[in-house]
């Protein structure tokens, strides 16, 4: 690779840690301070979606590759809660950042983040539903620990969202979550044992 190259991988590095620092929109208009970042959504998004691929026996690196990249735009545009998508055509802002941001990459990683985004939003490829249920299946988690953790606003969302999940996995996967204390499983290590 060229210096030229190199310079632009660098560059699509320290863009994408400036999603360390975007904050979740919808979460702050529920009066959540604090909320998790884009960065820390990508992150265990990503993770459910490398154990929703396992579990629907499908090989995970393009779901891996389509959370972990999924909200990059957000970067540039920031994280669109759904009031304001109702005056902001935020399909065409997302697609438009993305471009931009690969368009300076060298060809076969511009090629295959190009193809990833594509593959995504179509929403045809057994990997794209799966990459598209963990990000819902993360949502619906987070928004029942904040519903834990006091803020009793966060339970709406998790009215609507699980109508959308498609795959059976991520289905299963809920349902058992709702059901689930989820400071259980860091209580029964903390107790005290001599």
């Amino acid at each position: 690779m060229t210096k030229k190259a190199d310079v632009s991988l660098v560059n699509f590095i320290v863009e994408a840690g400036m999603l360390k620092r975007v904050q979740r929109s919808g979460w702050w208009v529920l009066g959540i301070t604090g909320a998790e970042t884009v960065a820390d959504h990508s992150f265990r998004c990503a993770v459910i979606g490398y154990i929703l691929a396992r579990m629907e026996k499908v090989t995970p690196y393009r779901v891996l590759l389509m959370t972990l990249f999924n909200d990059i735009h957000e970067a540039r545009i920031n994280d669109l809660h759904k009031m304001s998508q109702r005056y902001i055509e935020s399909t065409k802002a997302e697609k438009k950042a993305f471009k931009e941001q690969v368009s300076l990459l060298p060809g076969n990683i511009k090629d295959e983040l190009s193809g990833i985004h594509a593959e995504y939003t179509r929403q045809r490829s057994k990997e794209s539903i799966i990459a598209r249920d963990a990000d819902i299946l993360e949502c619906l988690i987070q928004a029942k620990e904040y519903k834990e953790h006091g803020f009793k606003a966060a339970g709406r969302f998790m009215k609507k969202a699980p109508r959308f999940l498609k795959t059976k996995s991520s289905k299963r996967l809920w349902r058992l979550t709702k059901k689930t204390d989820l400071n259980d499983w860091w209580e029964k290590l903390s107790e005290f044992r001599r």
